[in-house]
């Protein structure tokens, strides 16, 4: 197989640098969204139930933008700068209109439309460096990704405090959206907008003969046969009657709602490959079900590592405002000075974390050469348990600022290593598609924490949110050990 020619420094910049706006809207929605649902009235219970839209539109669009980005070549735009331009226009609207949603259901629906529209353009994102760089320059990409992360969520994290500071009201009356968060979002959209584009007029692909000559001696992948598509309908069968019956469960014993998530992904998921003897040969559907049978190996071993990793992050995102509020300074009272200092604190916090994965991403290339990328993200990941386990121990808010180096640290190698790993597996005409696939091994474990982890807080630790951080630590470790199962492909 004929290698790639290697890039130049400044020609991985400009690749990557769109990824600077995707954090930039990811990162105001990951710090600021459930502060505005409180806003709006939204309780602690519901907050989780609310956050669904974020994995839900990722585990629906990413596989479909990969499949069709795959087969898509456009004379000027090319094959995965088209989704980066119609993302980037949907999301930016959609900041626009987020903070001034008038009701707690608008803004919902706003943040399907905010999600779905920042993984149009993220997910050929990832293929793209795939496509683009020989397997030796994937570590560099993946982590100058992790740079560009780490800049625009630092800056995008802090604008409600930078703006608060700057005398911009931090506070509003009931039901409305401070200022301070207004603004933030106005000019997210601007960031993200600006620089997808950049990416956009600085970059161009390899067009679909170039990408297969390079990939001339990987033998083609063959139909599952019929036994394997035979096994998969009958877990498929099973996963429907399980999902039935949890959903029957809730219903008739009064189990928590918040289980109808975890019933629906078990029984939905189970329905697809009941029906995949049935789909039509040459269809989206079966392709991509098609390929999930068949994913290599490496990939299967890093969807636990990929389960435990981010089901940790979605329990920071979701609890880590009401958690610092009601544990450092006192207040679970969305419309008390306390409780929204906590957010803008936060707000710092999550931009401390994307600083310190600056630094982190530039220490990853040389980390990997020294001891090898899997040894490399062990390490990551134990940081992030000890950053999240710290918060149990720190009195001091401001101190918390130490927490975030453990996480920053984890947080630049979970964007980075799993894909330079996995991207080594796959053939080149897939890659979207299985870039896409693995998406699904970070949106089922927020689909999972959003089913559970409210329940965890209740019924193990009085529903004080702090402890979300405590079972993000948990997880963290779990998926360290996970890491050690993965096979390195050369």
């Amino acid at each position: 197989m004929r290698d790639k020619p290697q890039l130049s420094f400044w020609q991985i910049w400009n690749m990557c640098f769109g990824f600077l706006g995707i954090q930039f809207g990811f990162a105001l929605q990951n710090a600021n969204v459930s502060r505005i649902f409180q806003t709006l009235g939204a309780s602690m219970d519901t907050i989780p139930l609310l956050w669904i839209a974020a994995p839900l539109t990722g585990l629906l669009v990413q596989p479909i933008v990969g499949y069709y980005s795959d087969r898509t070549w456009h004379p000027v735009l090319g094959r995965r700068r088209p989704y980066f331009l119609v993302g980037a226009l949907l999301a930016s609207a959609a900041l626009v209109f987020m903070p001034n949603s008038p009701t707690l259901w608008i803004a919902a629906g706003l943040l399907w439309v905010l999600d779905a529209s920042i993984n149009i353009a993220m997910e050929p994102f990832r293929a793209y460096v795939g496509d683009q760089l020989p397997p030796k320059q994937r570590p560099t990409g993946y982590a100058m990704q992790s740079f560009f992360i780490g800049v625009g969520a630092v800056v995008a994290s802090a604008l409600p405090w930078l703006l608060t500071q700057a005398g911009v009201a931090n506070t509003a009356p009931e039901g409305q959206v401070p200022d301070s968060v207004r603004y933030a979002f106005y000019l997210g959209g601007a960031v993200l907008l600006g620089a997808i584009g950049w990416t956009i007029l600085s970059t161009r692909e390899y067009a679909p003969e170039q990408l297969a000559a390079f990939d001339a001696d990987r033998p083609p992948e063959a139909e599952p046969d019929a036994a394997r598509i035979a096994s998969a309908q009958a877990r498929g069968n099973i996963g429907v009657a399980l999902g039935v019956a949890l959903a029957a469960a809730v219903l008739v014993l009064g189990w928590d709602r918040q289980l109808y998530v975890l019933a629906g992904l078990v029984g939905i998921g189970g329905a697809l490959f009941a029906a995949l003897p049935g789909l039509k040969r040459d269809g989206m559907l079966r392709n991509i079900l098609s390929d999930m049978l068949q994913m290599p190996e490496v990939m299967k071993q890093l969807a636990l590592v990929q389960f435990f990793s981010w089901f940790a992050l979605f329990a920071m995102w979701i609890y880590t405002t009401a958690g610092v509020a009601a544990h450092h300074y006192g207040s679970s009272d969305p419309t008390s000075r306390e409780f929204n200092d906590a957010g803008d604190w936060v707000g710092v916090l999550f931009a401390a974390y994307n600083g310190f994965a600056i630094v982190a991403a530039m220490l990853i290339p040389l980390l990997v050469r020294s001891v090898g990328a899997r040894a490399t993200h062990i390490v990551m990941l134990l940081c992030g348990a000890a950053g999240f386990g710290s918060f149990l121990l720190i009195g001091d808010p401001r101190w918390l600022l130490a927490s975030m180096v453990g996480v920053g640290f984890a947080w630049a190698s979970i964007l980075s290593l799993p894909y330079a790993l996995l991207a080594n597996s796959l053939p080149a005409r897939k890659m979207g598609t299985y870039m896409g696939v693995f998406n699904f091994f970070i949106v089922i474990p927020q689909l999972v924490a959003a089913s559970v982890l409210g329940l965890l807080l209740r019924y193990g630790f009085g529903s004080e949110p702090i402890y979300a951080l405590l079972i993000g630590a948990i997880s963290f470790v779990v998926a360290a050990a996970c890491t050690l199962r993965v096979r390195l492909v050369a």
